[in-house]
């Protein structure tokens, strides 16, 4: 059975991380009875944590306890007050996102493949969705909250584009409607991988160790075969456990480049710059750094908004810059609570009762990075996101093309009868002045990828193979959203997911 801290420390898989794709993983890798794994989690379980297990509660989860809480660095061209969420809990970010569920498009599958995936096509992909242990369909019907409903009639006759029922029953469109949704709607219990994956036999198999409140500091090596980790235990001493056959990273797209670093593999320059000593260069660590920007427009609303809702973020419109309908590249969340922090710094004065509509860039063309300045764990990694610095100037085009499309679906029934004027930024403002205040206030959606990107063998920038493998190493792998070669155009929580499905197959079989 399953404890806190086991008391073996040779296993033959550690997966490090217990967050999206490594809760699937792990659980996955320990249906054969005949190997042992450890799955090490640096916080608490979520077994007993309703703010976590309630998916209307993920609110109560940002900037608490269970988050890392990082802070990106003075922004060239954006906004250099966000505050990236990193959950430090069994789930891990799963466990308090607003559980967004589509599945992966074969378009971004297929980009992927085009960037030197072999073996990650959307054909390929797609078996990996229908075997999902999590519960996904659309918001049902008793939990639409009526403003939303509304919104996206209005985005239909805006926009023109159609209404989508289930995003999920084909191929990715443009359209408008209530999202699909991770969660059980009898209960309320969120979709995340720990509860749907390990939960149920985390204290049932014996060749499964959840290894919770357990930090991973290190990667430990033999020449340049990964032999164990290092770990900081509950109690504060330090102890190495060993795997007999691999290692396995899932910390997520800034820690597990920083995890990298901190273990001597990186640009070597980087590496021993830090005082510690280079195990293989690789200069394509920290790099590659995507994030979805997201604006916002908000209004003054004739009432409050009330239930019913499911996590405040049940629906949205995807869009094309041109107008035609096919595949999207402009996005529209449509929350219920709105998140307007960036705005109030500048001095806006937002009143009691506001609606808001947050336009972002599906498929941005700015690059970031991730990076250490200290060897020390407990130094947080530094992250900039470059923001609108691609040199053609996509994103910023693409971010006011949906502030504009957002003021058209505001200025058309039914969602006009709801408002009373804009806020933020305000009617007459455009232009210059619009371009800047959308950068000055452009927020994350918390889906920072990349960093340290799948690829093809001629690829420099490359850090994994197609079978996950990190390049020039033994016994590594990586599996989370850094080893994304482009960013998904959707929320990727379930491309994750079934990151950990596939991965688990690549590990046991050795194919792709």
């Amino acid at each position: 059975m399953s404890t806190a801290q086991s008391d073996n420390t040779v296993f033959d898989y550690l997966v490090v991380g217990g967050g999206a794709a490594g809760s699937v993983l792990a659980a996955r890798l320990s249906e054969d009875s005949d190997v042992t794994v450890a799955l090490i989690e640096a916080g608490p379980s979520d077994e007993n944590e309703p703010r976590a297990l309630q998916l209307s509660r993920w609110f109560e989860m940002l900037e608490g306890e269970y988050d890392l809480d990082y802070l990106s660095v003075e922004q060239e061209r954006g906004n250099s007050h966000i505050r990236q969420a990193r959950a430090r809990i069994l789930g891990g970010c799963a466990s308090h996102n607003t559980m967004i569920a589509f599945k992966t498009p074969t378009e971004d599958l297929d980009s992927w493949v085009a960037a030197g995936a072999q073996g990650w096509d959307g054909q390929t992909l797609r078996p990996y969705f229908d075997r999902l242990q999590v519960p996904i369909q659309p918001v049902i019907p008793e939990h639409r909250n009526p403003f939303l409903t509304d919104v996206t009639t209005a985005a239909q006759t805006a926009l023109g584009v159609p209404a989508v029922d289930d995003w999920n029953d084909g191929e990715l469109r443009t359209g408008a409607g209530f999202f699909p949704v991770g969660y059980d709607p009898q209960t309320g219990v969120r979709g995340s991988s720990s509860v749907w994956y390990v939960h149920p036999v985390m204290h049932e198999r014996a060749n499964l160790s959840v290894l919770l409140e357990t930090t991973a500091l290190t990667v430990e090596f033999d020449g340049l075969r990964a032999t164990g980790v290092t770990v900081k235990n509950p109690d504060g001493t330090t102890t190495l456990l060993s795997a007999r056959r691999e290692v396995i990273l899932s910390c997520g797209a800034i820690d597990t480049p920083a995890l990298l670093i901190r273990s001597g593999v990186g640009r070597q320059s980087d590496v021993t710059a830090l005082g510690i000593p280079c195990v293989i260069d690789l200069p394509g660590v920290g790099e590659n750094l995507m994030d979805h920007p997201e604006g916002l427009v908000i209004w003054e609303s004739t009432v409050p908004m009330s239930e019913p809702r499911v996590s405040d973020w049940d629906a949205g419109i995807l869009a094309r810059f041109d107008g035609d309908n096919g595949f999207p590249d402009l996005m529209f969340h449509l929350p219920l609570m709105t998140f307007g922090v960036h705005a109030e710094r500048l001095g806006y004065k937002l009143p009691e009762n506001t609606v808001s509509i947050t336009p972002n860039v599906p498929r941005p063309k700015s690059r970031g990075r991730v990076w250490l300045e200290s060897a020390d764990p407990s130094v947080p990694p530094k992250i900039d996101y470059r923001y609108f610095t691609d040199p053609d100037g996509y994103d910023e085009t693409m971010m006011l093309k949906g502030v504009e499309l957002a003021r058209q679906i505001a200025a058309t029934e039914p969602m006009k009868s709801w408002i009373v004027r804009e806020v933020f930024p305000g009617p007459d403002v455009e232009g210059e002045e619009l371009a800047e205040l959308v950068r000055r206030t452009n927020h994350t959606v918390y889906h920072v990828s990349g960093t340290c990107r799948m690829g093809s063998i001629d690829d420099p920038q490359a850090v994994v193979d197609p079978q996950l493998r990190v390049r020039g190493l033994e016994s590594l792998r990586i599996v989370d959203a850094s080893v994304f070669p482009i960013l998904t155009t959707i929320n990727p929580m379930v491309t994750l997911y079934m990151m950990g499905e596939r991965a688990s197959d690549i590990i046991r079989t050795g194919v792709i």
